[in-house]
């Protein structure tokens, strides 16, 4: 515990080092930092359990896909103190991304932006990681995509779930990534349709398996979406990935190509948490990811109807000890708002 408070309190002296190196090596340098720590489980609020899909959550606040693409550091970034880590994308082959540089910080907007295209290293070496690890406490999931060059999407999907459920706490089927061209066309309702009904027939064991969508969505795309999901019974939507969109930004990377994600996806992230509350009338679980960098962030994407919430690019700007600040500013919340616990302010806002 004493190595990861010391590293919490000396992030703010850090970080202007870490800026200094371009934002992919100081990625890969913090990964290798994490995996030097000790794996020991964090302990959490009670008061913060939540369930879902028949899982038992310590704590709402996860660590979102992207940031531990193949699966090095899970209990690492668990004993950071986050509820739930969902490692990945991770795809059938591996695959070297787009061309560099390829990762942007937007310091002055607090947002990122990248166009990394799913690299990683295949999923056999996430698979072999994540057996080693087995019988650890801690739920992890695993976020699975298609290759770029697959000459059949749904069958990169279906091999996704095959290989990886056996490891995985629950699977999110990332459809939503803007980096990989031609991928948000499976958000149609007629390709998700198809590509979600081989999903859950290819699920054997009861794998939860959650659906990862765009915030960058008219509201027709919105009912489609919810409706085809609720009736191939996904068991939880992830709202939402980066967006296209662009908000003012003052940063000079403002003009890069990519996902934006940070602080200008909040209110963008929100919206469309909002939407598909309304979409699906509280009858399926939803997890809130985008602009998440506080308690206040997080309780208000509870009241509005997420059951979770996941973060990442906030840790960018404000380091390691983010998700046990959240926690603790979190169950404050709960308190003064005088909500017993977690689950009796999930979707708040609706009654």
């Amino acid at each position: 515990m004493a190595i990861y408070s010391a590293g919490m309190a000396l992030y703010p002296l850090v970080r202007p080092l870490l800026f200094t190196l371009d934002a992919e090596r100081a990625h890969g340098l913090a990964l290798r930092m994490a995996r030097a720590l000790p794996a020991r489980p964090a302990r959490h609020d009670a008061r913060l359990a939540v369930e879902v899909a028949g899982l038992s959550f310590p704590s709402p606040i996860g660590l979102a896909a992207g940031l531990d693409k193949d699966a090095e550091a899970p209990d690492a970034f668990l004993a950071l103190g986050f509820g739930f880590v969902e490692v990945g994308t991770v795809t059938p082959l591996p695959q070297g991304g787009n061309p560099r540089p390829r990762l942007f910080r937007l310091v002055e907007d607090r947002a990122v932006i990248n166009r990394m295209g799913f690299n990683n290293q295949g999923q056999p070496a996430a698979l072999a990681r994540l057996r080693a690890r087995a019988r650890r406490p801690g739920i992890v999931g695993v976020n699975i995509g298609a290759n770029k060059d697959a000459a059949d999407r749904i069958a990169d999907y279906v091999q996704g779930v095959r290989t990886m459920a056996p490891v995985a706490d629950y699977l999110t089927v990332n459809i939503s990534s803007p980096n990989t061209p031609g991928l948000r066309a499976l958000q149609d309702e007629g390709a998700l349709d198809a590509l979600l009904a081989a999903v859950m027939a290819a699920r054997t064991d009861g794998t939860p398996i959650f659906l990862k969508i765009a915030p960058d969505l008219e509201p027709a795309d919105v009912d489609a979406i919810a409706r085809v999901a609720m009736a191939q019974r996904v068991d939880a939507l992830i709202v939402s990935n980066t967006t296209i969109s662009r908000p003012p930004l003052r940063s000079a990377h403002a003009g890069e190509a990519g996902g934006l994600s940070g602080a200008p996806l909040r209110d963008l992230a929100l919206a469309r948490l909002r939407d598909f509350r309304t979409a699906t009338g509280g009858g399926l679980p939803l997890i809130a990811a985008g602009g998440i960098a506080s308690g206040a962030d997080a309780f208000a994407r509870i009241k509005a109807g997420a059951s979770l919430v996941q973060l990442y690019s906030a840790l960018v700007y404000h380091g390691p000890g983010l998700a046990r600040r959240i926690e603790r500013e979190l169950a404050a919340l709960l308190a003064r708002e005088g909500f017993a616990d977690a689950k009796a302010a999930i979707g708040a806002d609706y009654r």
